[in-house]
């Protein structure tokens, strides 16, 4: 059996030339802090503890379904200095293109923080059928605000300007990355996005 390779896949990859994004389809996303800074907590022992500002942008992620009501999440992970979400896109009738069955969240809700109910607004739906890359713009713009309000930074950037993208083909590719996302903190020491990682030769 393949297994889901991250660096063949979302990390090597960025908009497809000429790809509707607003389709339905599963599709999997990184984003990653300005700068690889690790701004949202630590992982001790394999576990990610999540300090505020990484509840911020998990708050932020459960919020999206508020906006978007197109758009279903599945598993998510807030890892010290990028997050790997799946993000469903849903046709007319509800259906997730070609994920079938019932769409699981796997993101945790920090203490303190109380999700939004799935069908709740926290302003009138847009009847325009937004794309990935309008729903991925407001998680980033949506925390980012919210993080430099805590922190008294206004306008400071906290997220790289692009983010990576998979397209998920089937029900089974979307479980191996299901695996992956919640083994996301067990491999902490070996990811590329770690800044403690030798021999990274990369830029913003």
């Amino acid at each position: 059996m393949t297994h889901y390779n991250p660096q063949r896949h979302h990390r090597c990859s960025l908009r497809l030339p000429g790809y509707d994004y607003t389709q339905p389809g599963a599709y999997i996303v990184t984003v990653v802090t300005h700068g690889r800074e690790c701004l949202f907590g630590e992982i001790q022992e394999g576990v990610m503890r999540l300090n505020r500002f990484g509840e911020i942008v998990i708050r932020a992620w459960l919020d999206l379904p508020g906006h978007y009501p197109h758009a279903a999440l599945d598993a998510f992970i807030c890892m010290p200095n990028h997050v790997h979400g799946i993000v469903i896109l849903r046709d007319d009738t509800g259906r997730g293109g070609s994920v079938q069955g019932k769409v699981i969240s796997q993101a945790e809700t920090p203490a303190g923080t109380t999700p939004l109910p799935e069908n709740a607004q926290t302003r009138p739906y847009d009847t325009t059928r937004h794309g990935l890359p309008e729903i991925i713009r407001a998680l980033k713009s949506f925390s980012a605000r919210r993080i430099n309000h805590l922190r008294h930074t206004p306008g400071v950037p906290v997220w790289q300007r692009n983010y990576y993208e998979h397209i998920v083909r089937d029900e089974i590719g979307v479980s191996r990355i299901r695996q992956y996302i919640l083994e996301n903190p067990v491999h902490w020491i070996e990811d590329r996005e770690n800044p403690q990682k030798i021999g990274k030769s990369y830029g913003n």
